[in-house]
């Protein structure tokens, strides 16, 4: 079973930008679908963007044009650019990691954006 982790959460200004990344432990990253979710106070958890093994990627009608997901297969790491950051973006944003019937999730890192 994969280990994720993720790690860049912040409070950033409206505006503003961050890069949230995923660090997966397993020697068959390239294989795994990557994708980010979030989940804020009182709503349900929400598919924000993913990526495939092969590198096409799916993003949330709210954020496209302003998040960017990608991976690095070397380092077996997953980003997520986020740029023109608003305050309806906050929420805890967790890395989802899936191949063939596994699915695994990381803890989650916050991602506050507030003036």
């Amino acid at each position: 079973q994969v280990r994720l982790e993720e790690s860049g959460g912040d409070l950033v200004h409206p505006g503003g930008s961050l890069r949230l990344s995923c660090v997966a432990s397993t020697d068959i990253f390239s294989t795994y679908n990557m994708a980010w979710h979030r989940q804020a106070p009182g709503k349900e958890r929400e598919l924000v963007a993913s990526i495939t093994s092969t590198g096409s990627t799916n993003y949330l009608d709210s954020v496209k044009g302003r998040f960017t997901i990608s991976r690095d297969n070397a380092k077996n790491m997953v980003y997520l650019q986020m740029n023109s950051l608003k305050p309806e973006d906050t929420a805890v944003y967790y890395c989802q990691g899936s191949r063939l019937l596994n699915r695994a999730w990381g803890q989650g890192t916050q991602v506050t954006v507030s003036s």
